[in-house]
């Protein structure tokens, strides 16, 4: 069992920075691969980002390459996404979840998901 809690949204204007954490409980975090989502109002939860258990494997959304970096230290049971150039598009609640795989990037692999946090961009 694993319980995510994620912190660090917020309001910021086009061009700013943010960086999201998500932090696990249990003791097994570093077998898990940790995964970023977004969902914006009247479209279906997508992809962000993901980090596999050892923080060796990344993979990107295409619309965020470059601007967003994950990253995990398992020794704080924690795994960030650090946003850089936000547009007014990245608007959403995000989501973390853990999942198994080495980079999962369906919902269905996932099977532990945070409540999530709250990223308004302005224009």
């Amino acid at each position: 069992q694993v319980q995510l809690i994620e912190s660090g949204g917020g309001l910021v204007q086009a061009g700013g920075s943010l960086r999201l954490s998500c932090a696990a409980s249990g003791r097994t975090f570093s077998t898990y691969a940790i995964g970023w989502f977004r969902q914006s109002p009247g479209k279906e939860r997508e992809f962000v980002a993901g980090i596999s258990g050892s923080g060796s494997n990344t993979y990107y959304q295409d619309s965020v390459k470059g601007r967003f970096t994950i990253s995990r230290d398992n020794a704080k049971n924690t795994v960030y996404l650090q946003m850089n150039s936000l547009k007014p598009e990245d608007t959403a609640v995000y989501f973390c979840a853990a999942g198994y795989g080495v980079v999962p990037r369906r919902m269905p692999d996932y099977s532990y998901w945070g409540q999530g946090t709250q990223v308004t961009v302005s224009s």
